[in-house]
């Protein structure tokens, strides 16, 4: 499938600011879907929207198919009727550019729990959406609920009846806990609503939705409950191998993410039904998806259970073609981006270009000295691709040219020899790189090009989302009240409608061919994107596009 010349911006939901302690799907992000509008912006990527366990992984969900609490808007509750204004808090908590995850459970199961105390099950709208959503809703109410009558434990640990979901057992349980399991249908037609309601306002500003699929699911979830004959478990239900990378970029002695990993022949045998499923779920939600981790379609790192490090896997065979030619049945267009990153063999590219999937490039990966990763330069980009100054799991721009402090297996010369090459290849002396990493991505050939909105924002290694094999510390960074400003609006604005990847038909206040050159400064005097020797922002020196803008010659 190809797409029109265009651009977007990647946050998570969780990121927005708000008074709730963590962004969410109320009146925040339908302010952030009109600056995307008024940036001129196409795309709104975010990360995958599940229910998160421990270390608030998005990456780690209870579900496929559920949407995560957190997310959901008290604001837009008391909208619907469902909370009374009194309900919310007298003092919010602090507008600040952390999530406190324990604070926010605590606040928004509080909420929900009285929204949940008034409700009349009889609603229509709710029977609706239980009758729609049975092929996966019951089963993760009824797995949620046992979850929290067994004081968190995961379902492998359960008794042997509910482990192996013996008929009778569950029956059993499904009557005695009936108003536990219809609280967490309830969780999740609040959520639904509340995501219909933002994407219609994206409709409305005519912005599309990509959204993101990781290619396994945890191990303590209900999708693998549920269908433990889809993947290699033992009788007590604990994987016999497991999912994870060898050794790469982030880490010497690879990831081990200790998903359980799939019996393909068994899916095969199905027609490769779940999958279609889960896709066919989020994309009644978005527009295009993000496959994560792409490559183990065609061969994946599989780790022995029980192992501590992913140093001891092998490569294994994955469906390859043969589930995609099950799902262009269903979706004949592909709405897909392959996350083709890190070891990247021929059977890869074949099984991507097979299937006209547009790839993955990302500016910082294209500065290191392995030829391979000069196909993440915009010079050697095709147009059949998605650009990226950075994704969820690297630094931002401004982090990665300056951090004293870097995540990687490479050495400090290693480092800064790229930085440097960095520097000759924007032109720049990096007083504004990360305007220069987003003029790089949208001035290059590819069809899409998203910008982390930390890059935007020109923010350093304090709002990373990611350090890939840190099981703490992650997922928690947010916007805080005041930060995107008309300025940073109006820039993004300028450079979009400057590469030609204004959405939709461009304003004369955004056309560079019918204004005077003057106009382009007007209002847009970058923000500050460096700081001084304490540590706090600095100004910068003339306005947007004046000498201070990449007008250093290159070395």
């Amino acid at each position: 499938m190809r797409y029109p010349r265009s651009s977007g911006v990647l946050l998570h939901p969780s990121s927005l600011p708000g008074m709730f302690g963590i962004g969410d799907l109320g009146p925040e992000a339908h302010k952030f879907v009109d600056f995307l509008a008024e940036a001129g912006q196409r795309w709104w990527q975010l990360l995958p929207l599940g229910p998160t366990g421990a270390g608030n992984s998005p990456y780690q969900s209870h579900s496929s198919f559920a949407g995560n609490s957190l997310l959901i808007s008290p604001e837009a509750m008391v909208a619907r009727g469902w909370l009374k204004p009194t309900d919310l808090p007298d003092d919010p908590e602090p507008a600040t550019d952390e999530v406190d995850y324990l604070k926010v459970i605590e606040l928004k199961n509080g909420l929900i729990g009285k929204a949940f105390a008034r409700f009349s099950p009889s609603d229509a709208g709710f029977q609706k959406f239980v009758a729609e959503q049975d092929h996966w809703l019951h089963d993760f109410a009824l797995f949620m609920a046992i979850k929290e009558l067994r004081q968190g434990l995961p379902w492998f640990a359960w008794e042997p009846e509910l482990v192996s979901r013996q008929p009778e057992a569950l029956a059993a349980f499904s009557e005695s806990a009936a108003e536990a399991i219809r609280f967490h249908q309830f969780v999740q037609y609040v959520f639904y609503t509340q995501w219909k309601d933002l994407r219609t306002a994206c409709m409305r500003r005519h912005v599309k939705m990509i959204g993101d699929i990781p290619i396994f699911v945890a191990h303590d979830s209900a999708d693998v409950w549920a269908r433990p004959d889809l993947f290699y478990l033992d009788k007590e239900g604990k994987p016999t191998v497991v999912a994870g990378v060898p050794p790469d970029y982030f880490s010497e002695t690879g990831q081990l993410w200790g998903n359980p990993l799939y019996r393909w022949d068994a899916h095969a045998e199905e027609g490769y039904a779940w999958w279609i499923h889960r896709l066919n779920a989020l994309l009644n939600q978005v527009d295009l998806i993000r496959i994560d981790h792409f490559r183990g379609f065609a061969a994946y790192w599989e780790v022995p259970g029980g192992s501590e490090t992913a140093i001891h896997g092998r490569w294994a065979p994955g469906p390859g073609a043969a589930l995609f030619h099950a799902l262009q049945e269903k979706f004949p267009e592909l709405p897909f981006i392959a996350e083709d990153l890190g070891l990247i063999t021929p059977d890869v590219e074949t099984l991507r270009d097979e299937f006209h999937l547009p790839g993955m490039r990302v500016l910082q990966f294209g500065f290191a000295a392995d030829p391979d990763c000069e196909k993440h330069l915009p010079h050697r980009y095709e147009t059949n691709c998605v650009a990226y100054t950075g994704t969820h799991d690297n630094d931002t721009s401004i982090g990665w040219l300056t951090s004293a402090h870097v995540e990687s297996t490479q050495s400090i010369e290693e480092i800064e020899e790229e930085r440097g090459f960095a520097l000759r290849y924007a032109g720049t002396h990096g007083r504004e790189f990360n305007w220069d990493m987003i003029r790089l991505a949208f001035s290059s050939v590819a069809e899409i090009a998203v910008i982390p909105m930390q890059d935007v924002l020109g923010l350093d290694s304090r709002a990373r989302m990611n350090v890939p094999g840190k099981s703490e510390g992650n997922w928690g960074w947010r916007i805080t009240p005041g930060e995107l400003t008309t300025r940073v609006t109006n820039r993004l604005a300028d450079l979009t409608a400057l590469y030609g990847r204004w959405n939709g038909v461009l304003p004369a206040a955004h056309d560079l061919h019918r204004r005077p050159a003057r106009s382009l400064h007007s209002g847009v005097t970058p923000e500050s994107t460096h700081t001084d020797e304490s540590g706090s922002k600095a100004g910068l020196a003339g306005p947007a596009g004046s000498a201070s803008v990449g007008a250093s010659p290159r070395a």
